[in-house]
């Protein structure tokens, strides 16, 4: 321990042991325990003990009948355990009582402090930290703790209860390590005595029928076989898994959900090798749950990599039942295939959905959000029923819209809870997305876009329920490019297009912002990908768009104008937002896209069209937009300008990576090592006239660190590619340094006022290389309070809140 740190030490432990001083917040004591653990991981906490007799004084002091704060208390057994859990620091703090005292029941147990669920949260991470090795078994086993534990399962606080069952967890893997490892499966009767008492408890449990303790045993079981994988996890499973199959038996099943998490936890662990006997289980938990319980089994059963064939098949039926009972609610055309067919086994009939509203909508939602993850992984289930899951997804849509056509009383049922319904359209809307990387038949394709049409252009659609819309249809006409991964549409898109553009027009006009908003990201996405192809082009000049995605520049919502931004720019880069002459205004030209552009930048009150704009640039310049290209230098010293001077850390940072996009084009970015000295020269003379290094050393001292950071990059990009002068003729008369450095030394102070002025560029590399960039960027790479945070800064400060310290020797952080 730092000596100043241990002068500071005793003060601290009276300021802890006093009820009458206002200690610092709970955020002081939990930075005091971590660096207690950081003290005793790197040393021996004997030692620390020994040589800080104060801290055992502490401990004991708590001990005595007072009125100190629960947060205090809380603090001190979390602190007795993080010592206690060396073996050697451990008995000797048994030895002085200190141990039974805190944790064992003549401890706050039987006080009134236990009352606060921040004293029992202390106590047993404290046994949490102290529980590593074996003679803490025997004090737990000797204490009665173990039966203290058992109870706070239940407690009233969630936290409390989910530590009592990790700490359970911790109990078993720690008592079951050791020699038994690598001897084959140990049995249960051979384990110790601590063990066994916690498998005891949760076969007690799985055996009761209060539902909350056979939940209880289930979330501790649940995590054992997450996050532990000894051979002793085999043998767990052994012993209780006839009970775990005998709450299948009880009308109704006590905790599903906690059961599901169970089977899935130890399926997925190494018992299944060991024990076939899981996967029956798992079955028979199939058909026993209701359809919205027996979903999210079904589906972990299915991402599992090795499975039996007959349990998959049965679990890909669970999730297809809600969506066949959807299809044969509108009596689909003979011809479909069905999704239940070739199923082993049980003819998985279909079951009626739900009669309940919340209900069926639940459960359409859980099975299209389950099909959806099972989509594009590799072990989803083959042949994939892409044409039936196709057209229940188009049907479950038209329910919500009030166009499907019911035949049976099912259907007229589904008509009455659908209509209208946000939550399954969205859900609808996605897994539909989701399918269109597969293949359909021609007439599904087709059914596909006349429902995402009829989405977008009904005045009942939401705004969410619209964007979803808009997604879908994108990723299904980029899987319509023929072939796939061409820029060209197939005749099919092209005619779903147009009707596109005249649904986009309108919704360009919506009084709803985030319609405009979601119209305006679809028209860049589409332009980003199709800007080339000529059909495309076509339709679009021929629309109102690109004039409706200009005039949305001014829009009143600064989201919408960012939207414009990013749209108006991909319009620009390809083409297709020249600025035509206007008939009404004949003697008012048109202002430029990049003026346009720069007008946002400069004027805008908000920051995201700003930074939209910035985006926009860098991307321009890195492609060689034409209104870049046509005066290059001019155009990065006039958006420099505009973004050195931004409010927005982001503008400015956004700023500097176009600087480096510039700096990278001039001195050839993909020629390592040094630039040649012609080359590198006449470089620094248009960097200097763009006046990037004003804006680029100014950055070095930005008060936001990203900015500094970027800025730091670029100056050593630099620096890398000038090689440094071999011999003194080569670098001729030393240049005058001395305003720069002036001007940098008033920047580091904050006078940011008196700008640099006309630079040489010999004198710019002369600072660079005398500039310790390096450092710099280590110390811009540590956290902002990475000083503060010291142990003496912290310890000086807890003691200055009480006033044990003058204000001279606070730190504050």
């Amino acid at each position: 321990m730092d000596p100043e740190c241990a002068r500071l030490l005793p003060a601290l432990c009276a300021v802890l042991a006093d009820p009458r001083q206002p200690v610092a917040d709970d955020t002081c004591l939990e930075k005091l325990l971590d660096w207690f653990k950081a003290v005793t991981e790197a040393g021996s906490s004997l030692l620390l003990l020994q040589e800080n007799p104060c801290l055992v004084e502490l401990l004991f002091h708590v001990l005595k009948p007072q009125d100190l704060s629960s947060r205090i208390l809380s603090f001190a057994l979390r602190l007795a355990g993080t010592f206690a859990a060396q073996e050697n620091c451990f008995q000797y703090l048994q030895q002085g009582e200190l141990l039974p005292g805190l944790f064992g029941e003549q401890g706050p147990l039987g006080a009134a402090a236990w009352a606060a669920p921040t004293v029992r949260s202390g106590w047993i991470q404290g046994l949490r930290s102290l529980a590593q090795h074996p003679s803490a078994l025997l004090f737990l086993a000797d204490s009665g703790a173990v039966d203290t534990i058992f109870s706070l399962q239940g407690d009233p606080s969630l936290f409390v209860a989910s530590a009592a069952g990790q700490l359970l967890v911790h109990i078993l893997d720690l008592a079951t390590r050791g020699p038994a490892e690598g001897h084959g499966r140990p049995q249960a009767q051979d384990w110790p005595a601590c063990a066994q008492r916690v498998a005891c408890h949760l076969e007690d449990c799985l055996c009761s029928e209060a539902a909350p303790r056979v939940t209880q045993a289930l979330h501790v079981l649940t995590t054992a076989f997450g996050h532990c994988h000894g051979l002793w996890t085999q043998g767990l499973w052994v012993q209780l898994s006839p009970l775990v199959a005998r709450l299948l038996e009880k009308d109704p099943m006590p905790a599903p959900h906690a059961l599901v998490e169970l089977l899935l936890s130890v399926a997925r662990s190494s018992v299944p090798s060991s024990n076939p006997g899981l996967w029956e289980t798992a079955a028979q938990t199939l058909s026993r749950l209701s359809p919205m319980q027996a979903g999210p089994l079904a589906a972990g059963i299915l991402k599992l990599q090795d499975c039996p064939q007959a349990l998959r098949t049965q679990a890909f039926g669970v999730l297809l039942r809600p969506l066949a009972c959807v299809l044969e609610a509108t009596a689909q055309v003979p011809g479909t295939p069905g999704l239940l067919e070739g199923a082993a086994g049980d003819p998985m009939a279909v079951d009626t959905l739900p009669p309940s509203k919340s209900a069926c909508v639940g459960l359409l939602c859980s099975t299209l959000a389950h099909l959806e993850l099972l989509q594009p992984l590799p072990q989803r289930p083959s042949p994939w029923p892409q044409a039936p899951l196709l057209a229940a997804a188009v049907t479950i849509l038209r329910f919500c819209n009030g166009s499907a056509a019911p035949s049976s009383e099912v259907g007229g049922r589904l008509c009455t809870m659908l209509v209208g319904c946000v939550r399954v359209q969205r859900a609808a809307l996605d897994f539909l997305g989701v399918l269109s990387q597969g293949l359909g038949p021609r007439e599904l394709v087709t059914q596909v876009f006349a429902v995402l049409l009829e989405y977008l252009m009904s005045p009942d659609s939401s705004p969410t329920v619209l964007k979803k819309a808009f997604q879908a249809t994108l990723r299904w006409l980029l899987s319509s490019a023929v072939p796939p991964g061409c820029c060209d549409l197939e005749p099919r898109a092209q005619l779903v297009l147009r009707e596109l553009l005249a649904v986009l027009q309108k919704r360009l006009c919506s009084p709803c912002w985030e319609v405009r908003d979601s119209g305006l990201e679809f028209l860049t996405q589409m332009t980003r990908r199709w800007g080339g192809q000529a059909g495309f082009r076509q339709a679009l000049l021929a629309s109102e768009v690109p004039k409706l995605a200009s005039q949305l520049l001014q829009d009143p919502e600064s989201y919408v104008r960012a939207s414009a931004v990013a749209a108006a720019g991909q319009l620009s880069s390809w083409g297709l937002l020249a600025a035509p002459s206007s008939p009404e205004h004949p003697a008012g030209p048109q202002k430029t896209p990049l003026e346009e552009l720069l007008l946002v930048l400069t004027t805008d009150t908000e920051g995201f069209p700003r930074r939209a704009a910035m985006r926009v640039f860098a991307e321009w310049l890195r492609d060689g937009h034409v209104a870049v290209a046509e005066d290059r230098e001019r155009f990065v010293a006039r958006v420099l300008q505009a973004a050195s001077g931004d409010l927005d850390w982001e503008v400015r940072a956004q700023g500097l990576e176009l600087a480096l996009v510039f700096l990278q084009q001039l001195l050839g970015a993909r020629s390592p090592g040094a630039a040649p000295p012609g080359a590198l020269a006449q470089a620094l003379r248009v960097l200097c006239r763009v006046q990037l290094f004003e804006f680029a050393f100014r950055s070095l001292f930005d008060c936001d660190r990203p900015v500094a950071q970027k800025s730091c990059d670029l100056l050593l990009f630099l620096r890398a590619k000038a090689a440094p002068s071999s011999s003194p003729q080569e670098a001729g008369d030393s240049p005058d340094v001395a305003p720069v450095e002036a001007a940098l030394r008033r920047w580091r102070a904050g006078e940011q006022g008196q700008p640099l002025g006309e630079l040489a560029p010999e004198a710019v590399l002369a600072v660079l290389r005398s500039m310790d960039l390096e450092a710099l960027r280590d110390t811009l790479a540590k956290s902002s309070d990475h000083v503060e945070r010291s142990p003496q800064s912290l310890l000086q400060d807890v003691l200055a809140t009480v006033g044990v310290l003058g204000d001279n020797e606070a730190d504050c952080y």
